[in-house]
Formats: structure tokens, sequence, C-alpha cells
């Protein structure tokens, strides 16, 4: 491997200035292509088609999946054709990475349209125009932009954070523009094989397109155990298991993305969907706590014991470390002030007055379009804007250290300060949280996306440029196909067909808070207190095991806000890849080559191949339902 990095010595005794000057002569590589129009078109447009990615996890899951390696590969493998053929040339390393760069901006720009978005649509009854979600989202992200790069000379050029999955990202591409580029195309066909897999099954479900090509015989059920009902209909307390969402999917997406999933996560998951689906759902409907069966009417009902669950466990395990706070604080003060030489990096880092003038500029118009499109008064859209500085610092130190965002549980402090500044007023209490989270997410999101351009020299400048594309690349591409997808019927959201766990917590957070827990069910109550107890024991006994106990709270809670086929789906995923690792022991090996070594490449092809294609099946079948 040739990255160069200072050693732990040097992190710590070493000033800003030497770290720079030490960057500058062993790192740097300022007259290599980086940002060009090829390297910018290509992260625009991969960036815009795996945004699609995102978009159905998040519909699914309501989580966003880095895009950044699967891009790089990509990429990587393309041009090494059009090299081979004689119509171009391969990329650089720092073109691959500038590429990556958008490609990944533009993949985190769902995330508003998986949490505040449809929340503040569900809550209001109207639908937002698709325009004021467009300029919106690109509004926050630029802010995020601003609020991160002053932050990049302290935390990645002095602290040296480690930002794990951009240190990945930067191993991963200097791997593929090494000698050793032989790997980086097996990774490549790795990735399309999983890709094609993915999306022939998704085509052979669905039953538009197997009726047009005349296959109807090949069509594959939605779940496989549709084949049981043709003779029996399994029940519990006398409601059918496929209304309780008891299922086995024939789609491989959630087995694919349980497969990027730590053991212990998913066998929570699996242990909180038996309890919640094959325990609780069945006798909660039984005595009328749930109106009735189907996974929306079960999931207004189990979220609330999900959502404490996760918020206390969220909540506990972020205060529990006081260091973040420390190390926050501590990098927003500085210790290098004994000198004041000239910048040695001036040229190639975004100048300052940029952000000086930048994020007031962009934090008035915040709250000005707060004000005139969601009803957020003046002053409670200013307060926002001191609290996203604070809660980038925390979001930022997080990423740094654990590759882990707090995004849940800074909304979530956003809602409880608002539930206190604007109280009954959900509108407010979900945007305001939006503004807060989304801008924090996104510039911890950009430094874990520079630290690879750090690590292989590239130019700071060229990065933020690359993130801004990708900010506009992601959005032309995922606000449309988000608006076609639910076609403007809100009664959509929450449903089998679009599920949204994330807006349903934020949604029954912001309720909560403004309402009070009087409005639930007597049961529902129990649930909440039952699931915030359960989350601070997890964690608790998570802390005092060093990690060692087997259940995680987060992965407990998110269970009861999923549906089982899904958590059923991204558990077996994780085993499979669990069982491949024990038993394959031979490196040379195509399955320890394929499930152990190229285990996140193949899941990544999985994941975008069935994602892709699903949503444009999705749309598909809308438009032939409108013409009948």
């Amino acid at each position: 491997m040739s990255i160069h990095e200072l050693s732990e010595e040097q992190v710590h005794s070493m000033t800003l200035q030497q770290k720079d000057e030490w960057w500058l002569k062993n790192v740097y590589k300022g007259n290599m292509p980086q940002l060009n129009l090829r390297s910018a078109m290509t992260g625009m447009i991969l960036g815009g088609v795996l945004s699609l990615t995102n978009l159905y996890i998040g519909i699914k899951t309501g989580w966003t999946l880095g895009v950044g390696i699967s891009s790089v590969i990509l990429s990587f493998a393309l041009f090494k054709l059009l090299s081979k053929l004689k119509i171009g040339r391969e990329m650089t390393i720092l073109e691959n990475n500038a590429m990556q760069s958008i490609a990944t901006s533009a993949g985190y720009m769902t995330a508003p349209l998986m949490a505040s978005m449809p929340a503040y649509m569900m809550v209001t009854g109207q639908v937002v125009p698709m325009w004021q979600t467009f300029w919106w989202i690109i509004v926050l992200s630029l802010l995020g932009v601003l609020f991160a790069f002053p932050l990049k000379k302290r935390f990645i050029n002095d602290e040296q954070l480690p930002f794990p999955e951009g240190r990945a990202a930067g191993i991963v591409l200097d791997n593929l523009h090494s000698e050793e580029g032989n790997q980086g195309m097996f990774k490549a066909k790795l990735l399309m094989f999983g890709a094609g897999l993915s999306a022939l099954i998704e085509v052979m479900r669905s039953e538009v397109v197997m009726k047009a090509i005349k296959l109807p015989f090949l069509q594959l059920p939605a779940y496989w155990d549709d084949f049981i009902y043709k003779f029996s209909t399994p029940k519990i307390l006398g409601t059918p298991l496929k209304d309780l969402t008891i299922q086995v999917d024939t789609s491989i997406v959630m087995l694919g993305t349980g497969g990027l999933m730590n053991l212990k996560t998913a066998m929570s998951l699996l242990l909180g969907a038996f309890l919640n689906y094959f325990v609780l759902a069945p006798i909660m409907i039984q005595n009328g706590a749930i109106e009735g069966p189907g996974f929306k009417n079960i999931t207004m009902w189990s979220l609330w014991a999900g959502a404490s669950m996760m918020t206390t466990s969220s909540l506990y395990s972020f205060f529990s470390k006081p260091q973040v706070f420390v190390e926050a604080f501590h990098n927003l003060v500085g210790r290098n002030r004994k000198t004041k030489k000239k910048d040695i990096l001036e040229e190639i880092e975004l100048p300052m007055w940029i952000f000086v003038v930048g994020i007031p500029i962009m934090g008035a118009i915040t709250v000005y379009l707060g004000h005139v499109w969601f009803g957020i008064h003046y002053w409670l859209g200013l307060i926002a804007i001191p609290l996203v500085f604070v809660f980038t610092l925390i979001a930022v130190t997080s990423t740094g250290l654990t590759a882990v965002t707090p995004g849940g549980a800074l909304g979530k402090l956003t809602q409880i300060t608002y539930s206190v500044l604007a109280p009954g007023n959900i509108p407010t209490n979900l945007m305001t949280a939006g503004i807060t989270s989304e801008v924090s997410l996104n510039a911890s999101n950009l430094l874990m996306d520079i630290k690879p351009a750090y690590m292989l020299g590239g130019k700071p400048r060229h990065q933020a440029l690359g993130h801004i594309l990708g900010v506009f690349a992601g959005a032309l591409v995922a606000v449309p196909v988000f608006y076609a997808i639910f076609d403007n019927d809100i009664a959509l959201f929450t449903t089998d067909k679009l599920p949204l766990p994330g807006a349903a917590i934020w949604k029954a957070v912001a309720e909560v808070l403004t309402k009070g827990l009087s409005t639930l069910h007597p049961t529902a109550q129990i649930a909440v207190l039952v699931g915030a107890v359960v989350g601070l024991v997890c964690e608790i006994a998570a802390k005092r095991t060093r990690g060692r106990f087997p259940i995680s709270g987060i992965g407990l809670g998110l269970a009861f806000v999923l549906r089982f086929t899904d958590s059923f789906a991204m558990a077996l995923g994780a085993l499979i890849f669990w069982f491949a690792r024990r038993q394959s022991k031979d490196p040379k090996s195509l399955t320890h080559r394929a499930l152990v070594d190229n285990q996140e490449t193949l899941c990544a092809g999985i994941i975008a191949g069935g994602s892709i294609i699903g949503i444009i099946l999705i749309l598909l079948e809308n438009v032939v339902l409108k013409g009948h």
C-alpha cells in the first residue's frame, strides 16, 4: 500500500503547521488530474443513479447507505474497459476519488425524503410541492458544506481522526490503482454479478413485466410462502401470518443489506421481530389495542415501543461518552495558537471568507424558507442555526472516531428542545429538527468523504466543488423519483408499499412531545415505558461488558418499526456471510474471495441492482395501473 500516514506519536507531538508541511511534501499530488469534466460527469451520473439505492433502502428501512465504494469500483471498471477498447484512458486515482466524492454526496440527498419531509406531509395532510422540497434539501445540504469545511482543518489535518468508512474508501482506491489492478477487476465483476442477479429476481417478481414479455409461467411470487396459502392459511390467534408480515421475501435486496451488518445487530433485529410479530401484535389485535391486521395498523402501535427503545438506547450511548463533548469543544477552541504563520495550504484549501460570508447568508435563507414554506417563526428558525453548529461539532467528532453519526439522537434532542420552545406545534417541531439533523449529517458525511482525498493527496477545493455538484445531481434524480413513487398520495406513506419507518418515528416522537402520552392507547403507553427501560438496560449492559452484551438496543427497537419479512431477510443475510467466514478457510478459493474478502462489494452489488430495478418497476407499474 502506497498511502503515507503519520504515526500516532507524530499526530500528538507535531504542530498543525508541521503536519501541513509534511502532507504537502509527502502526500500531496497537486499536478495529477482530479476534478475535471469526465470525473464530474461520471460522478454526477453514477451518484444520481445510485441515489436510487438509498431511496429504495430508505423507503424500506429508514436508513441511508454509502454509495462511495460502489461508485469507485464501477467507474474504475468502466474506464479500464474503455482503455482496453482504445476509446479512452483509465482514470487517475484522484479523478476516481473526485468522482467518488460527487457520487457519495448525491447518494446522501435522499435522507430528508425518508424522515422530515414525509413526516411533515403526514402531520399536515398536505403535499409539499416538489420544487419546494428540491430547493429545501439543497439549501440544507449547502449549509452542511459550509459548516463542514472550516472543521476539516481541525478534525482531519490536525487531529487526524480516522473516519473509518472514509479510510476504507481510501484503501480501496489505493488497491484498485496499484499494480494489483486485477483484484480491482475481480471486484468489478463480483459487483456486477450481484447487481445482475438481484435485478433479474426483481424483474421476475413483476407481474407486469413477465406478462409483457409473455413469460408469466416464470414469474416468481412476491413471497416464497405464497405457495403455502394455496393449501392452508396458517394463523396466530386468528390472524393470518401474512397479515402479520411474517413472510419470506423472494427479493434479495434486504439480504444484501444484512450482509453489511454486524451479527449482533442482525440477531437483535431477528429477536425483536419475533417478539413483536409472533407474540405482541397477535395479542394486541385480539384485544383491540391494534385496530386490525396489516403493517400500517401494527406499526402504529408497535413503533412506540421501538421508537422509545431506540431513543433511550441512542441517547444513553451518546451521552455516556462525555469525551465526545470534550473533544468537540476542544476542537472548536483549537490548541495551536503559538504562531501566526501564513497557512501553507491557503492556495488549495477553500478561503475562509466563503464560510464567514456563506454561513450567515445560507442560514438566513434557511430561516426565511422555513418561515414562508413551513410556518416556522423567524426566532425559532434563528435558534436552529446555532444548534446546527453545536450538533455538527458533536456529530463530526462521533463520525470521525466511530463512523457512526448519531443523527437520530441529535434530531430527537432538537425535537425535545422545540417541544419546550414551541409546545403543541408539531410542524415546527419536525422541520426545525430536520434542519439540525440534516445539516449535521451532511457535514459529517462530507468530512467522511474528504478523508480519502486527504490520504491520497487530493485538493480540498476540488472536494468542496465536487460535493456541491453531487448535491444537485442527487436532488435532480431523487426528488422527482420520490414524488413519482407516491404520486401525491400521502395515504401510501407507512403502508406495505411505502413503509417509511424513519418518517413514522419522526412523526410519532413529534406527536408525543407536543400532545403527551395520554393520547395513546393504554397498552401503547406501557410499551413506551417498557421500551425505554429495555433500551437503557441494553446500553448499560453493553457498556459494562465492553460491548460483549449480545443484544443491541437499536437493533431490537428497529425491528418494531420494520416488517417482519425485512428484519428476517437482513438477519439471514448476516448469518450467511458469518457462516461463510466460519467455513471457508482457503484464501484462494472462490468462496473465500467472494464471500469473505469481498463481502462488502458483493452486498453493494446486490443492493444496487435490486434497488434500482425495484424503483423502475414501481414507476412502471404505476404507469400501467393508471393506464387501466
